[in-house]
């Protein structure tokens, strides 16, 4: 309750399934100040199941997405976000957490950069998909390419291999397509053609882009530049054939 401000508070309890077997009990407050959506609501989590340190990681996460929104209704988006996504921002936490005690460098467990190179079969809703794609990767803070070349699309993606994972839980449970019938539908024509460490002689992607290739050529040099033509002479001409 904050006195000082007039809005609206709400309270709200959910239960999130899939954590370690366990149902956690979260406790989250929206505090409404009189211009939301303009200005962001003051949020509070809550949980007997989660340590102070996780229930600070779940509200700055969940304020990170709440900017994403702003000038627009949320709240109803961050609860939806928060089911989906609690049990990576605890995993995170935990091994934040043991990596710092780990390793006073900075380095991760992981140790490094990790790449990802996927094949998809179509894209029939195009311009949505392509948005989505390029959402997952901003929020995963991933970096590469789209990339269409005739029938060919490929997504080339570098970052944290944590994040690679959860990308590509998102992309094979997400409904980022539509069927033939119109109607929206997972991606099942995927294949992972490559996932591995990013090595001393690739470079990395500094950006997420979006491109379109004429030529194989065209396609082969955005490879060569990132240092990685041998990933594309394995991988590529074989999806021509």
């Amino acid at each position: 309750y904050f006195p000082e401000t007039h809005g609206i508070t709400f309270r709200i309890q959910i239960s999130v399934k899939e954590l370690l077997d366990t149902d956690v009990l979260l406790k989250l407050i929206f505090h409404l100040p009189v211009n939301y959506p303009s200005t962001l609501p003051d949020i509070s989590v809550n949980s007997d199941q989660l340590t102070r340190a996780q229930c600070m990681d779940v509200k700055d996460k969940l304020l990170e997405q709440a900017k994403k929104h702003l000038s627009e209704p949320m709240v109803h988006d961050l609860i939806l976000w928060v089911q989906q996504h609690l049990k990576y921002v605890i995993k995170q936490s935990a091994t934040v957490s043991s990596e710092k005690t780990a390793l006073s460098k900075g380095t991760s467990i992981e140790d490094g950069t990790w790449m990802l190179l996927l094949h998809l079969d179509h894209m029939r809703a195009k311009a949505k998909y392509v948005k989505t794609v390029e959402k997952w990767a901003s929020d995963l803070r991933l970096t590469g390419r789209l990339m269409f070349m005739g029938k060919i699309i490929l997504i080339l993606l570098q970052g944290d291999r944590s994040n690679i994972k959860e990308y590509l839980i998102l992309q094979k449970t997400s409904k980022v397509d539509v069927d033939s019938s119109g109607k929206k539908c997972k991606e099942k024509m995927i294949s992972v053609l490559c996932e591995t460490k990013v090595q001393s002689q690739h470079k990395r992607f500094q950006t997420f882009e979006v491109k379109e290739y004429s030529t194989l050529d065209e396609l082969q040099k955005e490879f060569e530049t990132a240092g990685l033509t041998t990933l594309f002479s394995e991988f590529v001409p074989p999806l021509l054939k």
